[in-house]
């Protein structure tokens, strides 16, 4: 019995995380006033299902119909540190320039000189990735 509370645990922190994440950026977009880069849209259009689909799973306490939120977070976190990349490495600062509206190498924040907005959502999906995976292995 208190692995099933365990596994209900893990799988509110999974969609608690893609909340925050999902409310996260709606702060930055709608409140600070930061126009989403298209890589930032990219990473949006994978994160904001993800709170659809792992309320669904917690409410019907259901890890099996969360595939695609595995899926999708799995993606995400290499678009995510894909964009990182381009706002870091010089070497791909010059492909990001030409993103759209918005260049994707645009830093909006830097917190302790590392700390992105594409580093804070590629967080999200590798935690929520990993849990996940934690999640599916004591399923088995």
């Amino acid at each position: 019995m208190q692995h099933s509370k365990t596994n209900e645990t893990l799988l509110m922190i999974i969609w608690a995380q893609s909340l925050a994440a999902t409310l996260g950026s709606l702060f930055f977009s709608e409140i600070m006033g930061y126009v989403p880069c298209e890589l930032c849209w990219i990473q949006r259009i994978i994160m904001y299902p993800l709170v659809i689909i792992y309320g669904t799973a917690l409410f019907k306490k259901d890890l099996s119909i969360a595939l695609p939120g595995l899926i999708l977070s799995g993606i995400g976190m290499f678009v995510s540190l894909y964009h990182y990349l381009v706002q870091k490495l010089p070497a791909l600062q010059e492909t990001g320039g030409s993103c759209g509206v918005v260049p994707c190498n645009t830093e909006y924040v830097n917190y302790f000189g590392f700390i992105t907005i594409p580093f804070m959502a590629g967080i999200a999906f590798v935690i929520i990735f990993v849990l996940h995976i934690i999640l599916w292995k004591w399923g088995k």
